[in-house]
């Protein structure tokens, strides 16, 4: 038999605890039983990919530009996989989507409330942008009102008018 010491007894609680813990933040069904001695052991293999969380041949986006000025103000339409539509820069626009969408997470989510933020101004431009990306409905709306505001519209450029840039036409 073995001796539960005080230390095995409190290593045994904090593995419990972080199974646990590790169970309800991955879910049910993430957690596989350990058939050898000590504790179970959380299994941290990614959840399988579900059908919409698939790259879509059907992402869609409508970008309209108002107040960036120099020739980059308008409506646009961009396709991505395979890249088309009528934005300057239909590559970049789809690249800089791509680089900011993490699965489980919004990559248009705008900026959390109580953010604290600079106190920057950048501009009059706002942006308005709809359609589907990663089989999701996307509407949301861009502005450079703040530091928050300016990086959350950075990220997304070329799909947004840099600052100061003026995006060639084809």
């Amino acid at each position: 038999m073995v001796q539960v010491t005080p230390l095995r007894r409190l290593v045994l609680t904090l593995s419990a605890v972080s199974a646990v813990a590790v169970t309800g933040s991955l879910g049910a069904g993430s957690v596989t039983a350990h058939a050898g001695p000590g504790p179970a052991r959380p299994s941290l293999a990614p959840p399988p990919l579900r059908d919409e969380d698939r790259p879509a041949s059907g992402d869609h986006l409508t970008v309209t530009v108002r107040g960036a000025g120099g020739g980059a103000d308008g409506t646009f339409a961009v396709r991505c996989r395979p890249d088309r539509g009528t934005h300057p820069d239909v590559s970049g626009a789809c690249a800089a989507v791509d680089r900011n969408t993490r699965w489980g997470r919004d990559p248009f989510a705008p900026v959390p409330e109580g953010s604290v933020c600079t106190m920057r101004y950048g501009g009059p431009a706002t942006a308005h942008v709809t359609g589907r990306w990663a089989g999701r409905p996307v509407d949301t709306t861009f502005e450079r009102g703040n530091g928050c505001q300016i990086e959350r519209w950075d990220r997304f450029v070329p799909l947004l008018p840099g600052a100061g840039r003026t995006p060639a036409r084809p």
